[in-house]
């Protein structure tokens, strides 16, 4: 599969792009609105192809798919200017700023054949495949999950993740993660309470605290942030034992991680090789495509999740628990 690259961003640029160069598949294209940047990738790259604008790289027959890593608030827009140019898409989370959005983008990608994939590289390390299997088939009933995913934004930072315009904040760039942990685990809550503070005062919320409320009485508690230092985990509680994982989301490629769990009996760890979850993501994508398969990130993940962070901040703003 010959991809495009629709902007020069940092995530694409030190993860995504050297995933797809160590895949079987092919970078074929960069885009950017300024053309040396996009030169300058491609040149890195050794691609082929550079150009000026997005949409001079939606108009090139080569390409079979396109990863966008644009601003959140720019992903629907894209989405459906790639699909009407044919291509599959891989985009960043969140795909959009609502539930409803995110269900309309799925909705226009299969009008016109083309298959939606959401980026949650983590999905496919081997120590998230290996919690699930553990949880799933080694513990008990789940009862509790604890997720967090925080780190210190520099303060004074002009940064787009605090932009309200572009669909910024804690809970969009990295309380997702959080949130589709918790779900991975406990499925999808009953009611949700939320708590938001926007400590720089930039209109998006920098801190967020919420609580998810399952059927049986489980819960989980996921929270996000850019006040605090670095933090990246998740612990599940079972009837007979618990698990916890750390690092677990932004797992540098060439880091290892590990986790531990306990079935009552013993407690064990497992540790992991460093692993490049973006190249796993990419092949994941392509196999998906090409076989004319689901994607393990599907439609019904995706809408859930932002079911979630939608149900989150209408808490926060009521100040009282939101029911889904």
């Amino acid at each position: 599969m010959r991809f495009g690259v629709i902007s020069t961003a940092d995530i694409g640029i030190d993860s995504v792009i050297p995933g797809i160069v160590a895949s079987d598949h092919e970078f074929g294209a960069i885009a950017s609105r300024d053309a040396s940047r996009a030169q300058a990738v491609a040149d890195r790259f050794d691609a082929p192809t550079a150009y000026g604008s997005y949409d001079a790289l939606l108009a090139d027959d080569s390409l079979d798919a396109v990863y966008i890593p644009l601003p959140n608030g720019l992903h629907a827009e894209w989405i459906r200017r790639a699909a009407d140019a044919g291509l599959h898409v891989l985009c960043e989370k969140p795909l959009t700023g609502s539930a409803e959005e995110t269900a309309a983008v799925f909705d226009y990608c299969e009008d016109r054949d083309v298959v939606l994939m959401e980026a949650f590289m983590y999905r496919f390390h081997p120590l998230t495949e290996r919690a699930v299997e553990i949880v799933d088939t080694e513990l008990g009933e789940v009862r509790n999950v604890t997720s967090t995913f925080t780190f210190r934004m520099p303060d004074g930072a002009e940064d787009i993740r605090l932009d309200p315009a572009l669909d910024g904040g804690s809970v969009m760039d990295v309380g997702c993660y959080a949130i589709s942990a918790a779900r991975l685990f406990l499925g999808d809550p009953e009611r949700v309470y939320g708590v938001t503070n926007d400590g720089r005062d930039c209109g998006v919320d920098t801190e967020m605290t919420g609580i998810l409320e399952y059927e049986g009485g489980a819960t989980a508690r996921v929270q996000s942030g850019f006040e605090t230092p670095l933090t990246q985990y998740y612990r599940v509680e079972t009837t007979d034992g618990w698990l916890r994982a750390e690092p677990t989301f932004d797992i540098g490629v060439d880091n290892g991680t590990q986790l531990t769990y306990s079935d009552g009996d013993e407690t064990m760890t497992e540790r992991f090789d460093p692993t490049d979850h973006y190249r796993l993501e990419v092949e994941h994508f392509a196999d998906c495509v090409e076989a004319g398969e689901t994607p393990r990130i599907d439609r019904t993940e995706s809408v859930a999740i932002m079911s979630i962070i939608d149900a989150l901040y209408e808490s926060a703003d009521a100040g009282g628990p939101v029911t889904l």
